[in-house]
């Protein structure tokens, strides 16, 4: 595990880096958008985001395990949320938010799921961590902080309160 990579996620001001992309969504809110997070460190981040950007219709939650295309490598027992999307989502803008963007996959799921509930007039991408590794062709429009890792390393964001990110070694 790389120590400098370990020695600069704890550098990242985490309050300072959400207060950031409170700002850079502000000019989406005469859209009047919808925000949704994705389970589990996306909703904390969207969780904080919709607070400080005082968004009037209740937050959406997505638990996109079952729209995952490596599902059955992940398992036939996967830690399964609900999806609470308690607005109609037809013609709306939505801001769809996650912990970290790498391979792009969780994103495709996410959209996938969404569409399922309606046809959405835009989709913005807000995500904490946008790292490389990219496997589709996926971008977000506001980023808070973007990182290069290697291959087996991999970032966790821990929260609720505080929000905390990790790195992790994983296998190859």
């Amino acid at each position: 595990m790389s120590r400098e990579m370990q020695d600069m996620l704890q550098t990242i001001d985490i309050e300072a880096t959400l207060a950031y992309m409170a700002d850079e969504l502000k000019p989406r809110l005469a859209l009047n958008p919808i925000m949704i997070g994705v389970h589990t460190g996306g909703v904390w981040v969207a969780t904080r985001l919709h607070r400080a950007l005082g968004l009037t219709d209740l937050l959406g939650t997505l638990d996109i395990s079952f729209y995952r295309d490596d599902f059955t490598r992940v398992g036939v027992n996967p830690q399964v949320k609900t999806s609470n999307l308690p607005v109609n989502l037809e013609d709306r803008h939505v801001i769809l938010v996650d912990d970290v963007l790498h391979t792009g996959r969780t994103v495709r799921a996410a959209l996938n799921e969404i569409f399922d509930y309606g046809r959405p007039a835009s989709v913005s991408l807000a995500v904490l961590i946008c790292r490389d590794g990219r496997e589709l062709p996926i971008e977000a429009q506001v980023i808070g902080h973007t990182l290069k890792l290697g291959k087996s390393e991999h970032i966790k964001l821990v929260g609720p309160e505080p929000l905390v990110l990790t790195l992790q070694q994983v296998a190859d």
